[in-house]
């Protein structure tokens, strides 16, 4: 007896020396993997270009009245990302009741696990590969990127949204069955109440994301404020790319605080 906890203790002390040793073999193996060709000749002359053009951005770009000017591109972004996610919010719903295992159900029951494998199918696709697969579907413009976010979304929002129900108080849902109510009044009194917050949090958490998501989309012609920085890159025009980051980064700021702050509010 002794002994066995002798050798408990020993493992219980040392064991971090194992799971150290097996950390560092797995950078060694991934720098290893990596294939560094060493800088160009033109990196300082580049960066000396890029530098210049995001401390002397192009301001005349921010509106023009044309549409195709930074705000115009920005609100677009915007209304992307908006949309996306409210589409992909409702049609998470049922995906999340699907996925989400009943306080009674084992672990691999039919109905809770090929939903969670739908979700995982759907989460496997990048937005950027999405955006691709519906310009060849519906054209080049904004349409692709909406349908590309809110694709996506569905499968990170289904996860969130069922392991929300799964994690759920049901005290309140007891109390209603106790006394006579229907499953419509569990429902409508005790399940939505209280997972609707979290559920709420949840999308603003997405929407975050998928402003930053809709910024790139627009690189593969899916909308946004993503074609012009391209172009502005592939031209090596840097003083529009100073000014189209400036707008990115002022945008994705300002919607984690806004989004930030209702979130805290809600949870």
């Amino acid at each position: 007896m002794t002994e066995n906890v002798k050798k408990q203790n020993f493992w219980a002390r040392y064991s971090w020396i194992m799971w150290a040793v097996i950390v560092l073999a797995f950078y060694v193996w991934s720098i290893n993997g990596l294939q560094f060709s060493g800088l160009q000749e033109s990196a300082a002359e580049v960066s000396k270009s890029i530098m210049h053009g995001l401390f002397h951005p192009e301001w005349s770009y921010f509106y023009d009245g044309s549409g195709e000017d930074l705000f115009s591109l920005i609100f677009q972004t915007l209304a992307i990302a908006f949309l996306g996610t409210f589409v992909s919010a409702i049609l998470s719903i049922p995906f999340a009741f699907w996925a989400a295992r009943a306080p009674r159900e084992n672990k691999f029951h039919l109905r809770s696990t090929s939903g969670k494998f739908i979700l995982v199918f759907i989460r496997t696709f990048p937005e950027l590969v999405l955006a691709i697969m519906f310009i060849k579907a519906v054209g080049p413009g904004s349409f692709a990127g909406v349908l590309a976010v809110s694709i996506h979304s569905i499968g990170m929002l289904g996860k969130l949204f069922s392991e929300a129900l799964e994690n759920m108080d049901r005290g309140s849902e007891e109390a209603i069955q106790s006394a006579g109510g229907s499953k419509a009044d569990m429902w409508v009194l005790a399940t939505m109440p209280t997972i609707m917050p979290e559920f709420l949090s949840y999308t603003l958490y997405r929407f975050e994301i998928a402003v930053r998501s809709a910024s790139i989309l627009g690189m593969v012609g899916a909308g946004g404020i993503g074609t012009p920085l391209l172009f502005a890159i592939q031209t090596r025009n840097w003083s529009r790319v100073g000014i189209i980051l400036l707008g990115i980064i002022v945008m994705v700021t300002a919607i984690d605080f806004i989004s930030g702050t209702i979130r805290k509010k809600l949870v």
